[in-house]
Order: C-alpha cells, then sequence, then structure tokens
C-alpha cells in the first residue's frame, strides 16, 4: 500500500493528484522551483521540498534533485504527473532501482512509444494502421502537404505545416531547434498532413495480470498550433463501428507492449473516407483525461495508483451523457495565439466547484493558478481547465459558455472569448470538428468586445473614479470628482488596443453623471467594486477590478480591460518610430539582420523563445535597420526594443500619403 507519495510535477497537474490522494489518505510530497514558491500546488500538500534548478523551466527535469526530495520527506512512491518526466523511462528505472512505487508503465513500454518513429513501426507491425513516413528526398508533389514532427515530444512543439517541396528543408531545420530546445532532441519525421481530420484518442488502462480495459475515446480536433483547446467524450458523428475499430486498436497497441497503468492511444481520423491511423500513445494520464471520468464517474489517478499497488482493472463502465472540457490560456487568439505573462488580478467561475470527483453536479475546474499568483514566462500559459457535464452534448456546450462569460478573468489577456464563441458555433453545436475549424470558422478566433458601448465605458469611468477618491491620502471627505467651479467635465481616456474612448463626467450626488444630458445613463449605486447603472430603464450591475493602469469590467456583454491612457506621457517611455518591440518577456535566440542591413518587408530579424514556442518579430515595412541592441543569448522584458527599421523613402511617402 502507498503511504506517502511524491508528486514530480507542478500546478494543476500536481493539485490534481493531490486530490484523489487526499481522498485516498495518501500523505502528499510536492517539489518546486523558485519561480513556484507562492503558487497553490505547494501551499496544498502535506511537505514541499524547494527544488534549486539552473533555471526555474529546467528544474522539473532534474531527476536528481527529485529523487534526493524523494529520500528526504521519506516517501514509498513517485507519481510523475504528465509532462516533465512522466516519459523519462531512466527516472522510470531509477525510481524503482531506489526501492519506491512507480506509478506508470514500465521503462521499457515508455522507450517502446518515446519515439514516434520506432513507435509507428511497432504499431504496424501489431496490426494498427499507421501513415508513411517520408524524407526530403522521398516526399513529391503528390504527397502535399506535409507534416514535420518532433519525434520525441507533443503539444505542437516541434511541428510544422508544409505546402511546397521548397519550404521543406527550412521548417524541418525550425522545427529541429524548437524540439531541441523544448524535449531535449531534436529529431524529427514527416508524413502526410490530412487537413480535414479529426484527432480522437482512446483511454486504456492495463494491469499487472495481463488485462486492458478501454475507457472510451474523446475527440481533441479543435487545437490551435496543433495543441488542443476544445476536448470532449464521447467523440461526435463517428459511426459505431469505426469506434470499436479504434477500441480494438487501442487495445492491440497496449498489449503490443505489456502497458502497465493509464495511457491514451491517439489517432488521426479522416471523416471523408472513415479511415483512422495511429497517431502515438502517450504513456501517462493525459490532460483532457476529466471529460472520461465524467462520463464513466471513474477517477483515474486513483485507477493508477490501484494499479501501482498490484490492483486488477476494473469492466468498463457504461458512458452516461457528454463531456466537455476547454483549456483556458493566457494567450491572445487575435495576435496568432501569443502566450501571455502577467499578474492574475482576479481569477475565479462563479458556482464551479475546483477538482471536482465528478462534474456532474456542475462545472468543474482544474487549475494551477488563484488570484494574486503570477504567470511566468517559464511554463505553458494554460491557466486552467473548465469542464461541463450534462445529459446532452448540446446542453454541456452552453452550461459550459455560460460558465465561461461569468468568469472573471483579469490581469492577463486570455483566450476565453474565443473559447465562447466556439461553444456556442454552429458548426460546432452540429459536431463538425476538425484539427481546422480555426481555418473553417474564421470568427472564432478573432471573437471579443471589439468596440465597448457607452454603458460599460462608464461603468469603467465610475469604478476608477471610486477607487481613486477610496486610496487618496488628502480631502477623503470630499465627494468624487468635486469642483468647485464647473469650468468643464472630468475626462477619463480608455485605450482598447489602439483605439481610444473618451468619457466625460460631473459629480453627482449618488457618484458621477454623465456630462452630455442625451446620454440615459443613471448611478443607482457605486463602489471602487461595482456600479449599479439604469440606462434606458433597465438596471444592470458591473463589476470591476482596478488597477494604477488598468480597469477591468465585468457586465453583461462580458469582460472587459481598459487601459487607462495618462494624461501626460514621460518621454522616457516613447520610442522611435519604426521601433520593433518584444510581445512578451523571453530570450532571443536568433537575430536575423545587421546594422545598416536593408530589409524587405516580413522579413524575420528577431525570434525569440517564450513558453517554450518559439516567436518571429518581422520588419513591418521594407527599410533600412537602424539600431539593432538585440543580440542572441539576451533575455528582454515585454515592451523592449529589439530593433528599429527606418522605412525607405518610398515607403515613407506612402504612409504619409495614406495619413
Amino acid at each position: 500500500m502507498i503511504t506517502r507519495l511524491l508528486v514530480a510535477n507542478r500546478g494543476e497537474i500536481a493539485r490534481r493528484v493531490l486530490r484523489t490522494c487526499r481522498e485516498l489518505g495518501i500523505e502528499t510530497v510536492v517539489v518546486h522551483s523558485d519561480a513556484d514558491a507562492e503558487m497553490p500546488f505547494v501551499q496544498e500538500a502535506d511537505a514541499a521540498v524547494h527544488l534549486r534548478g539552473n533555471s526555474p523551466a529546467e528544474t522539473y527535469l532534474r531527476a536528481d534533485l527529485v529523487l534526493e526530495a524523494a529520500r528526504r520527506t521519506g516517501v514509498d512512491a513517485i507519481h510523475p504527473g504528465y509532462g516533465f518526466l512522466s516519459e523519462n523511462a531512466d527516472f522510470a528505472r531509477a525510481v524503482t532501482e531506489a526501492g519506491l512505487t512507480w506509478v506508470g508503465p514500465a521503462p521499457e513500454s515508455i522507450v517502446s512509444m518515446g519515439s514516434k518513429i520506432e513507435s509507428k513501426k511497432l504499431m504496424a507491425a501489431a496490426g494498427v494502421p499507421v501513415l508513411a513516413n517520408l524524407t526530403v528526398e522521398t516526399a513529391t508533389q503528390d504527397d502535399l502537404p506535409l507534416l514535420v514532427k518532433a519525434s520525441a515530444g507533443g503539444g505542437g512543439r516541434g511541428m510544422r505545416i508544409v505546402r511546397t517541396l521548397a519550404e521543406l528543408p527550412g521548417e524541418i531545420e525550425t522545427a529541429r531547434a524548437e524540439a531541441e530546445s523544448a524535449f531535449g532532441d531534436g529529431t524529427v519525421f514527416v508524413e502526410p498532413y490530412i487537413a480535414h481530420s479529426r484527432h480522437v484518442e482512446v483511454q486504456v488502462v492495463g494491469d499487472r495480470f495481463g488485462e486492458v480495459v478501454v475507457l472510451g475515446e474523446r475527440d481533441c480536433s479543435i487545437q490551435r498550433r496543433h495543441q488542443k483547446v476544445v476536448e470532449e467524450a464521447p467523440a461526435p458523428n463517428i459511426d459505431a463501428a469505426v469506434v470499436a475499430a479504434m477500441h480494438e486498436a487501442a487495445r492491440s497497441a497496449a498489449k503490443a507492449i505489456d502497458y502497465l497503468g493509464a495511457g491514451t492511444v491517439e489517432f488521426l481520423y479522416d471523416p471523408d473516407r472513415e479511415r483512422f491511423f495511429f497517431l502515438e500513445m502517450n504513456t501517462r494520464l493525459q490532460v483532457e483525461h476529466p471529460v472520461t471520468e465524467a462520463i464513466l464517474d471513474v477517477d483515474l489517478v486513483a485507477l493508477q495508483l490501484s494499479v501501482a499497488e498490484g490492483g486488477a482493472v476494473p469492466s468498463a463502465a457504461e458512458p452516461a451523457g457528454h463531456a466537455i472540457e476547454v483549456r483556458l490560456y493566457a494567450e491572445d487568439p487575435a495576435q496568432d495565439w501569443q502566450p501571455q505573462s502577467g499578474h492574475l488580478t482576479s481569477f475565479g467561475i462563479p458556482g464551479a466547484t475546483t477538482f471536482a470527483r465528478s462534474p456532474r453536479a456542475g462545472i468543474r475546474v482544474d487549475s494551477g493558478f488563484a488570484a494574486g499568483n503570477d504567470v511566468s514566462t517559464h511554463y505553458d500559459a494554460m491557466l486552467a481547465k473548465v469542464i461541463a457535464w450534462a445529459p446532452t452534448r448540446t446542453e454541456a456546450a452552453r452550461m459550459l459558455a455560460g460558465a465561461l462569460r461569468r468568469a472573471r478573468l483579469h490581469g492577463v489577456v486570455t483566450n476565453r472569448d474565443m473559447l465562447v464563441a466556439a461553444l456556442t458555433n454552429e458548426a460546432f453545436l452540429a459536431g463538425e470538428v476538425s484539427t481546422d475549424f480555426f481555418d473553417r470558422q474564421p470568427g472564432v478566433q478573432a471573437a471579443g468586445l471589439a468596440e465597448p458601448d457607452v454603458t460599460t465605458l462608464f461603468a469603467a469611468a465610475v469604478l476608477r473614479a471610486e477607487h481613486v477618491a477610496a486610496v487618496r491620502k488628502v480631502q477623503q471627505r470630499i465627494p468624487t470628482g468635486w469642483r468647485n467651479v464647473v469650468s468643464q467635465p472630468q475626462r477619463t481616456t480608455f485605450a482598447v488596443g489602439e483605439q481610444e474612448h473618451v468619457v466625460e463626467w460631473l459629480a453627482g450626488r449618488n457618484g458621477p453623471v454623465p456630462a452630455s444630458a442625451d446620454t440615459d445613463i443613471e448611478v443607482l449605486e457605486s463602489s471602487p467594486y461595482a456600479a449599479q447603472l439604469r440606462a434606458g430603464g433597465i438596471s444592470t450591475t458591473f463589476h470591476g477590478v482596478v488597477t494604477d493602469d488598468h480597469v477591468h469590467v465585468d457586465g453583461p456583454m462580458g469582460s472587459l480591460s481598459l487601459r487607462v491612457v495618462p494624461r501626460f506621457v514621460d518621454p522616457a517611455d516613447q520610442v522611435a518610430e519604426g521601433s520593433l518591440l518584444a510581445p512578451m518577456p523571453g530570450s532571443v535566440v536568433a537575430v536575423h539582420a545587421a546594422l545598416g542591413d536593408t530589409v524587405a518587408e516580413g522579413q524575420p530579424i528577431v525570434v525569440m523563445e517564450a513558453m517554450k514556442m518559439q516567436h518571429t518579430v518581422s520588419a513591418p515595412y521594407a527599410g533600412t535597420v537602424t539600431e539593432l541592441p538585440a543580440h542572441t543569448g539576451d533575455q528582454v522584458e515585454a515592451g523592449a526594443v529589439l530593433a528599429v527599421v527606418e522605412p525607405t523613402e518610398s515607403q515613407s511617402t506612402s504612409q504619409g500619403a495614406d495619413a
């Protein structure tokens, strides 16, 4: 029996394992990096060990430090979670050699599935359908488009779509560099790319008696950057005979490697021909496992622990209802899904249960963050998984969209609006999901409140005025916005993106009132945290969070973050025209220009890496590089000047004419 377990992971992953351990009465130990010292998972464990790696990102990959922490804390088992060391066969061996229970498959199974190239050969021998492997020499025009993939990893890293043969060598090199950075292995391979395909995976659990139980399938087709953002179970709109064949292929795959514990066999499904192909086997628990737990009412972590203790797998339960999970990311979909970092001013979904045993009683949220935490650049940008279960797929989608609309998420840009748009999209509701969903439904990616309405802007001005009055040190009894000679109204200027909005107001008996008599808005009640307004005879309450430079508003039209435009700009904060700024904190991994170079519009200038992904900063127009402060290896903050491109004379003339 396992009595004290170390979780060799972080964030939401660690918290998920901790929840089951608490229910089973197992004591828990976690390890953490410098950057994670204040995160919730550290506070929730019975004991926490600070690991001092060379960097926060590398810390959780230090098997030697994890094993030393296990020795010091007297644990008898290690659960690797998913990611980091979870599929590291050497670590698994070291755990068992240390006399500890490894909550995972045998090292030999990890090795057999660790290389996508070798695993495809093994699966082909077991009779599981696979896609052909191609090379620069063997790929032909008829094979296009192609997909370059990292052999040792996943999550979209080291993956590139290639649409012309001329692009293939360069994309292979880019994928190799990204795979080397993310997984420490730059091996990549090439296979045909099925554009309008679906990503379907089958959950399996094997025991020490050679039995493998199949616990249904999940559809994980809606992806960006080849990373999943919406997952559901069961998979919609697939013929029952095809699903049964997938289940049997997954069982064959697991039996071929004597699989022990929870794992996932992933397939690429071609709906046009009703064919499927083996993609890979993840020898661990998956991020999207909660949807399987919801429809089968099982605890997959408890099953992992039971099998590790020598227990037998149970019979497959009958699925009930439908479950949908979305991944809430700190990212900006409108800016090519650019990851975001910063301080989480507020973070919560009213009515949701955190890490619920089953979400059938409502909405389940699995998150590694809480309000007040910082989203760093060291790790993946996922904030939370939000899961809904309902008797039908349509009901689950509606419930989940409603929960996301009510969520209070402030401090960093998120993909929340995009997720709501996806869940309410007609094609999605009809079960028309595919890996090219966002290409087919371009409006979903750009979803959001593009132009704030007058009432929301006025509510933001009220919230800011109340906040300023509450924190001021002098004249605290003077009413908000009071002037002894009213010569002109107060003006608050907000910016949403590049667009500025001016709100004019006067001091009223109950707080600010619109300066224009034509604006039918009345303040019924206000504070620094909420404002109840009546507009057009309809009363609405707006909740808000005010910081030094932003007002975050939650209202009936959703959430909106408004940047407060200062009345006066510090000259030190201004940058030269043509400055290329770092879109986020990160490291400079390549500089593709030199001082004085003439560059074309769209030419790559600097490549940055942040949150395990590479981002290219390109010239906005043709011109000359007049400043180049960025150097390979530099660590830069968001907004730092990487280069300055002075436009050519013809470009400058064109811009002047446009203006």
